[in-house]
């Protein structure tokens, strides 16, 4: 099954030499899960010529607010509505969560309650979860399509299922610790709270679930459709 990966931002420079960027990320992420890849740097204006071009699309993190004025924010909204209405299913990660449910008509804005960053349990109903995360954007309102299917005190909408159609999720499945670590230390400074920092450092270990979540988005993508 191809995966289309559209690559809606970058790595710092610094952290692309050691760890790749944000597409390598899922391809080592969903490794050995029966699906293969191909990227679109979404960000740049490369766009796929059509929703069909591959199985199914993943939409990746970024440092952009999917509210705000880039060339890029309503083509791949278009994108994505058209790939709902004709079912192709989509998955989205962080931004990725984010512009998908605005493109379905719910809300993302600047959380006023702040960061989450580092090491967070998420309620996924039957499972617990302990996933990375680093965002202050939130959906605050989700699309009447969407059901929540992962969520914690900080955020409610953690997590959508859209039916067949869409996944998303506000964490970061792809971002190991190490990777964390190196936001904090090229971007955090100045822009996250230096205690908040510090303490995602601390709690830093190996209860991380991010092979569970690739699991389901490969369950997800290789679901029965009509």
């Amino acid at each position: 099954m191809l995966i289309g990966i559209l690559q809606t931002g970058q790595a710092p420079e610094v952290l692309r030499t050691e760890m790749g960027d944000y597409p390598d990320m899922f391809v080592r992420l969903l490794a050995n899960r029966g699906l293969t890849f191909k990227s679109f740097h979404v960000e740049g204006m490369e766009f796929p010529k059509d929703v069909h071009e591959c199985d199914g699309w993943l939409i990746t993190g970024s440092r952009h607010g999917a509210y705000e004025d880039h060339p890029f924010i309503r083509p791949l909204e278009d994108f994505i509505r058209k790939a709902f209405a004709e079912r192709v299913p989509v998955v989205g990660i962080c931004f990725g969560h984010q512009i998908i449910a605005q493109a379905l008509g719910g809300k993302v804005e600047k959380f006023r309650g702040g960061w989450a960053v580092g090491p967070q349990d998420y309620d996924f109903g039957t499972e617990k979860v302990n996933l990375n995360a680093w965002h202050q954007d939130q959906v605050v309102e989700r699309p009447a399509a969407a059901e929540v299917v992962g969520s914690n005190a900080f955020c409610e909408n953690a997590a959508l299922l859209y039916g067949d159609r869409a996944f998303t999720v506000q964490a970061h499945p792809e971002y190991g610790n190490d990777f964390i670590d190196g936001l904090m230390r090229t971007r955090g400074k100045g822009l996250v709270p230096d205690a908040l920092m510090e303490d995602a450092r601390a709690r830093f270990s190996d209860r991380n679930s991010s092979a569970a979540i690739a699991d389901r988005i490969a369950d997800f993508f290789k679901q029965t459709r009509n």
